[in-house]
């Protein structure tokens, strides 16, 4: 059976490649696909002790057995089609663009949060960062924070999520959440806020910095219950 196998962010580096072909036999599970894949990739044996596994866009453990035609994909922990209002974009976003797609005829607020890029992290100076997603999956899990959210502020009116990736220069806004709601009490702010931080759990983005003692990617540290 032939597998897509995907790579993002450092995984991507270390193999050379953001995409395999591989043929399997029926019965084989992640782990046993990872074990080849460490035979044929020795570099990968030791960041493959912090990387994500999914399936199909679903977050998996090495005992998931595999079919022909599914789509396994690695990834570290995430840093930070469909309904434009959770998109992954090459392009500038802004703060009234994206606060204008959750305004409807009941709205009497909105909250909005943008993630802008700053010249300095940890005590070194950035340059400027690159962001990379798992575009398909990123969308998938943008929709599945709303739903989240959904679930503890019901009176929110509506929410958008939008990425954008590429080479971002200081100052450009990298990520704009906005919730809105027909009062400032109904959860719009808590909603705000909720979901940045939920993103930077499970949605496959992630930055490198750029900054004149080199690159570096920067990794989170949630890592879903998979071994």
């Amino acid at each position: 059976m032939q597998i897509t196998i995907k790579f993002f962010a450092r995984l991507r580096e270390t193999v050379g490649t953001n995409s395999l072909e591989r043929v399997f036999n029926e019965g084989t599970t992640v782990g046993q696909l990872i074990e080849a894949l460490q035979g044929e990739f020795p570099a990968l044996n030791q960041p493959l002790a912090r990387t994500i596994i999914s399936v199909n866009r679903e977050f998996s453990d090495l005992q998931t057995l595999l079919k022909a035609g599914d789509e396994v994909a690695f990834f570290p922990p995430v840093s930070g089609g469909g309904d434009d209002k959770f998109a992954i974009t090459y392009d500038p976003i802004s703060l009234d663009a994206i606060a204008a797609k959750v305004i409807k005829p009941e709205t009497g607020a909105v909250a909005v949060f943008g993630g802008v890029v700053r010249n300095h992290s940890a005590g070194k100076a950035v340059e400027h960062l690159e962001y990379e997603a798992y575009e398909a999956m990123a969308v998938e899990k943008m929709a599945q924070v709303a739903a989240e959210a959904r679930a503890q502020w019901p009176e929110i009116v509506d929410m958008a999520i939008v990425q954008r990736v590429g080479r971002l220069e200081i100052g450009e806004n990298a990520v704009i959440i906005a919730v809105s709601s027909a009062h400032r009490g109904d959860g719009c702010f808590e909603a705000c806020r909720f979901a940045i931080e939920r993103l930077k759990q499970i949605v496959p983005v992630w930055k490198k910095e750029m900054s004149p003692d080199g690159a570096v990617w920067i990794e989170g540290d949630y890592l879903p219950n998979q071994r």
